[in-house]
């Protein structure tokens, strides 16, 4: 996260977001916004109407930024959902980034399981095919009472759906799940439909975050949780590696998926590659639920 990111000779409407890993690429924000911004558990979006970025400002960024970074080979289209845009609007993005970027090898954005499931597959193809390499997909649970409890917009079916078409297109999708967020209620459903889509359309990358809910988003995920009378109980760390276990022991991928739990919110770092390192990933959690000093302290934990 970038609280408050502004260079003078780049036009930022913050704050801006992007994944650990976009850590040191340039960013190009193209939308401002999230185009569903009802997730409950979310609340990055919350001061920003949605709305698309005139091409001229999108493409005068891209000649400042190349100014600023000749050599940039990585580039982050930002804000919640590029993929939302018109694929001829981001077909001619990708044509000025390759122009004014050399080296350019890979460009990425978050996406949400709406944005794939409707583009046509030749479309995403032809992205693909003008560096679009990579897109960070929320897909948080794969239980759909779970996803019903936090607004999330789509059902697991969709999830697996959107997964899939990405990868048929030779975009790599880095997909995320949250800990935790079925409470101490639903986590196991939570944990067996989560790998049952992951099983189903494996991403490229996997990754966990731990649910942490700031003051803006508490009250509406608690209200939109509890809407059946069932409130939510959140999980403390024992209940979090519980969860973590039960996932990597009921994850079998059909094909190579990379794991990471590193991401700051959670409790316990983990690295691997899946289905190979399962055993040692489930070891290291089993350690850590005996006793051994692996958590990562509560303060050094957050978004």
């Amino acid at each position: 996260m970038i609280q408050a990111f502004h260079d003078e000779a780049m036009h930022y409407d913050a704050p801006l977001y992007r994944p650990p890993s976009e850590g040191r690429n340039t960013i190009v924000q193209v939308t401002i916004g999230c185009s569903f911004n009802r997730c409950t558990f979310c609340g990055m979006y919350k001061t920003k109407a949605f709305r698309a970025r005139p091409l001229a400002d999108v493409f005068a960024d891209i000649e400042t930024a190349a100014r600023m970074w000749p050599g940039a080979d990585r580039i982050f289209l930002a804000d919640g959902d590029a993929l939302v845009l018109p694929t001829a609007d981001l077909s001619a993005i990708l044509d000025r980034l390759a122009a004014a970027f050399p080296a350019l090898e890979r460009v990425s954005c978050y996406a949400t399981p709406i944005n794939l499931n409707g583009k046509p597959p030749e479309e995403l193809r032809l992205l693909r095919a003008k560096k679009l390499a990579l897109v960070y997909v929320g897909v948080e649970s794969g239980a759909a009472s779970v996803l019903a409890r936090i607004a999330k917009g789509a059902t697991p079916d969709a999830i697996a759906a959107a997964i899939a078409r990405a990868e048929a297109a030779g975009i790599a999708v880095s997909a995320t799940v949250i800990l935790g967020i079925g409470g101490r209620r639903f986590w196991r459903e939570h944990v067996e439909g989560t790998a049952a889509v992951i099983d189903r359309a494996p991403p490229r990358f996997l990754s966990t975050l731990q649910l942490r809910l700031g003051d803006g988003e508490r009250d509406d995920f608690l209200a939109r949780f509890a809407r059946d009378g069932t409130p939510f109980e959140p999980q403390d760390d024992d209940g979090i590696l519980a969860e973590q276990e039960a996932l990597l022991r009921a994850l079998d991928p059909p094909r190579a998926v990379v794991f990471r739990s590193n991401h700051a919110s959670n409790c316990l770092p983990l690295a691997g590659t899946l289905p190979a390192d399962r055993e040692r990933l489930v070891a290291l959690v089993a350690a850590a639920r005996d006793g051994a000093p692996l958590l990562r302290p509560e303060f050094l934990r957050g978004l």
